[in-house]
């Protein structure tokens, strides 16, 4: 499933909701489309056990049943753990943040760990992605709020590999884990011998991720971390935390270009590509009005 594109998934749960004959409320307008909303995708390579989505409903449904009748009607691989009524949740999805865990095949864990401390010790790591607008430049390190080698993998089916455990802030533009890793190869010339596996554990508030990360916390995977008993514990242990991390302040800028240096905020784009809209063409009106008065 870590294959499947965003869409992709969206086309099963559609179809999904419609065999489980569920009352999904659709959008006005010529073309209506079921109200299910996604929060932070997880990008296509990255395998995930904590998806959100909310989904609207014409009538009031009990959220077992829902479950149940939605993850029967769902493709192998598409899992529903828990179904919620938004109703009951006052303060919403509050999904500030992402815990990943990132398996470098070949990589040993010494090596890990020196380009973990290096990656930290920086105040900026600027990376470039090529998007549908051009190529864009943003910062990989101010997204980061934690980032551990995990060293009670050694043995089992992760022999030979060093595991990565980070905490990401979810950031405009999104601060991918591959984008991550792109900056400790830059930094430290940290290149796995296949391509790395990157699974997300947890998203929720930036509080409870950060106090989760912890090695000896204890969580379960794929829900909100910080709706617990513990959620002020947790909350102060994460400004300890943003406090230590260099190159970080104590609340989550907007956007990944507030912290790179004066003058890389954003890249020209006088000389990038420009994809069509059609709002500079004249209107075909216009035109036989030119050809007529021609």
């Amino acid at each position: 499933m870590r294959f499947a594109s965003h869409r992709d998934i969206a086309r099963a749960v559609e179809r999904g909701v419609r065999k489980a004959g569920l009352p999904v409320a659709y959008s006005a307008g010529f073309s209506p489309h079921p109200k299910i909303s996604y929060s932070g995708g997880a990008p296509t390579c990255s395998a995930s056990e904590a998806e959100f989505l909310e989904m609207s409903l014409t009538q009031i449904c009990d959220p077992r049943d829902v479950r149940e009748r939605l993850d029967a009607a769902l493709p192998a691989g598409i899992d529903v753990i828990e179904v919620t009524d938004m109703a009951q949740v006052p303060e919403g999805l509050r999904l500030e943040a992402s815990h990943w865990k990132v398996v470098l095949p070949g990589v040993a864990p010494a090596e890990a760990a020196q380009a973990v401390q290096a990656f930290l010790a920086a105040a900026h790591a600027e990376v470039e992605r090529l998007t549908s607008k051009g190529t864009r430049q943003l910062d990989a390190r101010a997204a980061v709020v934690t980032m551990e080698l995990d060293r009670r993998a050694t043995h089992d089916q992760d022999a030979g590999c060093a595991i990565l455990r980070m905490v990401v802030r979810h950031m405009t533009p999104a601060v991918r884990p591959d984008d991550i890793l792109v900056a400790l190869r830059r930094m430290s010339a940290l290149a796995p011998s296949s391509p790395p596996l990157v699974t997300r554990l947890a998203q929720g508030p930036l509080g409870g991720l950060a106090a989760a990360a912890a090695p000896t916390a204890v969580t379960r995977p794929g829900a909100p971390q910080d709706l617990g008993a513990g959620a002020d514990q947790g909350q102060e242990k994460a400004t300890r935390l943003d406090a230590d991390c260099a190159g970080l302040t104590r609340t989550a800028p907007k956007s990944a270009y507030e912290l790179l240096p004066r003058g890389a905020e954003r890249p020209a784009m006088a000389d990038s590509a420009r994809e069509p809209d059609g709002r500079d063409r004249p209107h075909a009106r216009d035109r036989a009005r030119e050809q007529g008065s021609s």
